[in-house]
């Protein structure tokens, strides 16, 4: 395996960067997924808008819709710096300072004249796929973009597993919806008739990436950890998380991808950073909560600078649980889909979440759980702080809190962000400390 230098020109005074090759592979496909998306219309295909938990990606393709996922479109956006303006567009378009920032970003980005990350102008999508799993903020997401940008709305309600369990009503009601009403509404708005063989191929696709992004992530039960499983795992699941999951090119990129990490593993070597390879591994770490996207390569040097990696994250399972075993199936097609949309995990309850994050510190050998908290992002984060409490009781290691925000730079304050950062470390290695005198 090899990384990449990416010199930037003189007068925008930034470092050198390096990337893996595959972090570079992943770029082109999504900046090649925007340069479709711009030309949709004029090349007779429609645009369907979606969500990255419980995506129907599969069944989307078979429709030949072109595919636009807004929390991608804002993360993006964030990533350039240009998230901030938009977020002000929607504010003085009469949005609340308390609404989540995605939200914002993308009105925001519409409001604008439709200007996407890649500098190209995206089309209003045509069908507006709700698919929802656990977040109430995705309904009214899809609301206010139909009232203002017209596109239909078609609804998937998908159960939320209140006792932590998938059972056969739940996953039949999902089947049934896709029978009756999402199907025909996409045969409908899209003019292609539905074909069960056409998804049965693309879930063949999908499950040869599954299988090998779940080795990727698994890689980092190693030592040292030959990936970055929140920072670096952000370029390793923008594939199968957006527009790409299904496709022959996803099945490439993924064993591209593993067969990278394979060689770190080999090698002994820790993770890629934008500044190079992390040398020494100091902390192991589980993350819980997104990115900071605003500022993500400032947050991320805050991490490798002390040799602090992340192990696991619950970020990298936003979009499908697959080392719990899930895979599509394309001998049960429509109820492999029903499956992925229940047990994504926006969809667990509190007691599931902490029980996979308690497993994540004990198979990674961690050194605790750090929570980030998304200041917009009230429904999700508003347990957060039980599951710290009950991660620390059943582990015995330590946890902490910071608070950063999705795609707001008002929201993000590196000086707090590092104290508190500096503050867990060393609780970390005065538990390490005491473990030691206990063993004496």
């Amino acid at each position: 395996m090899s990384t990449v230098q990416i010199s930037m020109p003189e007068n925008r005074k930034k470092p050198v960067v390096q990337k893996e090759d595959a972090m570079l592979l992943q770029k082109e496909m999504i900046n090649q997924n925007y340069t479709d998306l711009s030309t949709a219309h004029e090349r007779g295909k429609k645009v369907a808008a979606t969500f990255v938990p419980g995506n129907l990606n599969e069944l989307v393709m078979c429709f030949d819709f072109e595919r636009s996922l807004p929390e991608t479109n804002a993360l993006q956006n964030a990533l350039r710096k240009s998230s901030g303006k938009m977020i002000m567009n929607a504010e003085r378009d009469g949005q609340s300072e308390d609404v989540c920032t995605y939200v914002k970003a993308d009105i925001g980005m519409m409001l604008g004249g439709e200007i996407g990350p890649t500098g190209q102008k995206l089309p209003r999508p045509d069908l507006l796929l709700l698919s929802y799993t656990g977040c109430f903020t995705f309904m009214k997401w899809f609301e206010l973009l139909r009232q203002k940008f017209g596109g239909e709305a078609v609804m998937l309600q998908v159960p939320y597993q209140g006792d932590g369990n998938i059972n056969k009503n739940m996953r039949d009601y999902v089947v049934k919806q896709l029978k009756e009403t999402v199907i025909p509404a996409m045969e409908r708005i899209s003019g292609v008739k539905f074909d069960i063989d056409r998804l049965r191929q693309y879930m063949r696709e999908s499950a040869k990436a599954e299988d090998d992004l779940v080795k990727v992530l698994e890689a980092a039960k190693n030592r040292p950890s030959p990936i970055d499983a929140y920072f670096g795992a952000v370029y390793y699941i923008g594939p199968i998380f957006t527009a790409f999951r299904g496709t022959p090119e996803a099945t490439r990129y993924y064993e591209v991808l593993r067969a990278e990490v394979e060689e770190r593993v080999r090698l002994g070597k820790g993770p890629v950073t934008p500044e190079g390879e992390l040398n020494e591994e100091k902390y192991r770490l589980v993350i819980e909560g997104p990115p900071n996207w605003t500022h993500f390569r400032d947050f991320w040097k805050m991490f490798y600078d002390e040799g602090a990696v992340v192990v696991s994250s619950t970020y990298a399972k936003v979009g499908g649980v697959y080392d719990n075993g899930f895979r599509h199936d394309p001998d049960h097609p429509l109820e492999s889909l029903a499956e992925y949309c229940l047990g994504c995990y926006t969809n667990l309850n509190l007691p599931s979440r902490i029980d996979m994050i308690c497993k994540y510190i004990e198979e990674y050998d961690a050194d605790g759980l750090l929570i980030n908290s998304i200041k917009s992002c009230n429904s999700f984060s508003a347990g957060q702080l039980l599951i710290l409490r009950e991660v620390e009781r059943r582990t015995g290691k330590p946890a902490a809190f910071i608070e950063t925000d999705l795609v707001d730079p008002r929201y993000f304050s590196a000086a707090n962000v590092k104290n508190r950062l500096e503050s867990y470390f060393q609780m970390i290695q005065h538990k390490r400390a005491a473990n030691a005198a206990a063993l004496r």
